[in-house]
């Protein structure tokens, strides 16, 4: 049995995990939608215990896992590749670059992580139905882990979530329900359809487990390397908390000595959490719109952990214009062969404006850059871009190049 007990992350009271499911029974009474979680609970584990188990040799993060193996869909997730990006570092000044390309998930997102861990718990408890809202990734990927587990998905998403998406989570056999409104709009139904019918909820920060399946990103980097920074792309903030709660668990272990810098990297309109890291008051973002849809929030539901995870971090936030998201996205495809949406893209806009400033990383920094998730997920924001050459006869006179 997993050695970890929940601690409310705003009035820090601990509970057993038999005792609570999404947020903290007294913080969270006051939440409502439409503004940020309160009590959002944290796994907190007993790394004394944990520690003389673990071998940093041949890591066991099982051990750091808050459901129990035996409860684990059958779809692989995670293991992406880490890949070295030491051409287009030199370009940027910091030559110890890295992707972690979770576009490489089963689903083709980071998201994969939490559903994974979200569908375990479902099995543990018996539940038949987990059900989430989403843009588009949280939703494919649920729908992917689900299938494989034989459970249902139920998906509240937006009308307007892009089409591929949307494909993959009806031929995964999920029940779709497109909602006219926003993601904020689709989450908010999506609590009021298990607080008065059925399932498991899913929704980041609001089950804790979507903070605990996204942190092995963290546990895997960690094998390969001590990063110095990471930076993230960031809408609300779920992933930057997973994130955060693996390296902070990977330093009470003693597996490292310091928590990396992180960098939440958010479209410029989009930018609840940077603004609210860099006044200390949080404010909903006005008008969200942003070819990034993954990251296009007006309400983060993780917002006061995603201020935490970069002041504890000593790390910053940045915006970066579509403009800069589009540009960022090719560069990468160009120079390292790794093709991710515009939201995963926006963390690389982010290093690249960074070092374009006076608060440029020095040169011996190792760097990582997480792309969250594949470019084909959303191919028609670089298809504005991009030119396809017209077709030629079959013979060779007609081939132009030399």
């Amino acid at each position: 049995m997993p050695s970890f007990i929940y601690r409310c992350t705003d009035c820090r009271r601990e509970f057993a995990r038999a005792d609570v499911r999404y947020l903290c029974p007294d913080c969270g009474a006051s939440y409502r939608p439409g503004i940020p979680l309160k009590g959002v609970l944290e796994a907190v584990f007993d790394v004394d215990s944990i520690r003389p188990k673990f071998d940093r040799a041949r890591p066991d993060w099982n051990l750091l896992c808050a459901v129990e193996p035996e409860f684990f869909p059958p779809l692989i997730v995670g293991r992406t590749p880490l890949v070295s990006a030491r051409r287009l570092g030199e370009e940027l000044g910091v030559p110890k670059l890295h992707l972690k390309n979770d576009g490489q998930n089963p689903s083709g997102s980071l998201k994969d992580r939490a559903s994974f861990l979200v569908t375990a718990e479902a099995l543990r408890l018996k539940e038949q139905r987990v059900v989430c809202a989403s843009t588009g990734n949280a939703a494919s990927a649920l729908a992917a882990v689900c299938a494989s587990a034989g459970v249902e998905a139920l998906i509240f998403v937006p009308e307007k979530a892009p089409r591929a998406k949307l494909v993959q989570m009806v031929l995964s056999g999920a029940r779709v329900v497109p909602v006219r409104g926003t993601y904020d709009d689709a989450f908010k139904l999506s609590l009021e359809f298990t607080a008065k019918r059925s399932g498991l909820n899913r929704n980041t920060a609001y089950h804790p487990l979507t903070i605990e399946g996204k942190k092995t990103v963290s546990l895997e980097i960690a094998e390969q390397l001590t990063p110095d920074a990471v930076f993230v792309s960031a809408g609300d903030g779920v992933i930057l908390a997973g994130v955060h709660k693996g390296f902070s668990d990977l330093l009470r272990l003693g597996v490292i000595d310091k928590l990396p810098k992180l960098f939440a990297i958010q479209a410029e309109k989009s930018d609840a959490i940077h603004r609210y890291v860099e006044t200390g008051t949080y404010s909903d973002a006005a008008d969200p719109k942003t070819i990034a849809d993954s990251i296009s929030v007006t309400c983060p539901s993780n917002a006061h952990w995603a201020r935490r995870a970069v002041l504890e971090s000593k790390g910053a936030t940045l915006t970066v214009t579509d403009e800069e998201i589009l540009d960022a996205q090719a560069r990468l495809a160009a120079k390292t062969g790794v093709f991710t949406e515009p939201a995963g893209a926006a963390a690389f806009a982010g290093l690249v404006k960074l070092q374009a400033s006076s608060r440029a990383l020095p040169k011996d920094a190792t760097v990582v850059v997480i792309a969250t998730g594949h470019g084909l997920k959303d191919i028609d924001a670089p298809l504005a871009r991009v030119r396809i050459p017209a077709a030629i006869d079959p013979v060779l006179e007609a081939v132009t190049i030399a």
